[in-house]
């Protein structure tokens, strides 16, 4: 079974799923194309998606809170983040990107010694699934504009003025 519930946190109310395993959601409720996403990873766990309890988000709700007050820079709370071999790289990749800093795509798929790989990574990017936790705000494009991030570019700058101020 996969339990949802609500958060609510300074840049709006977000989704949590989790299984038995860990976290594997962690989404703004006004994300474009979410309840794809919903079906999607119905389908892929083969189970339904319920509102209810999980023992992951206690853990999760009190390190987001401590993240949005500047005291955590990174996360302890269990992740389950099915997907193909290249995805669970990137988003591991993802994890490595020191809070405060960013990285571009490039940077990236040279980290996964994939240098050519450069748009499979930022559509891998795209596809996490678990915002904030695996920190894809934190990769920007060549030119340093940001770019891509489905919770919006506001929130997106937020997230990177707020690690930058908390160093």
């Amino acid at each position: 079974m996969i339990s949802i519930t609500e958060l609510e946190t300074p840049l709006g109310t977000m989704f949590a799923c989790a299984t038995e395993h860990g976290v594997c959601l962690l989404e703004f409720t006004d994300r474009l194309k979410l309840e794809t996403e919903f079906k999607s990873l119905a389908k892929l766990l083969n189970s339904d998606i319920i509102q209810g309890e999980n023992k992951h988000f206690e853990v999760l709700k009190m390190q987001l809170n401590e993240y949005f007050e500047g005291n955590r820079k990174s996360f302890t709370v269990a992740l389950y983040t099915p997907g193909t071999e290249f995805q669970q790289a990137v988003w591991a990749a993802l994890q490595n990107i020191t809070y405060g800093t960013t990285h571009t795509y490039k940077q990236q798929a040279m980290a996964l010694k994939k240098p050519g790989a450069i748009r499979a990574v930022a559509h891998a990017n795209g596809t996490n699934r678990i915002s904030i936790i695996i920190p894809c705000h934190r990769v920007i494009g060549a030119n340093g504009n940001l770019t891509g991030y489905s919770g919006g570019l506001w929130r997106k700058k937020w997230l990177l003025d707020l690690e930058k101020e908390n160093v």
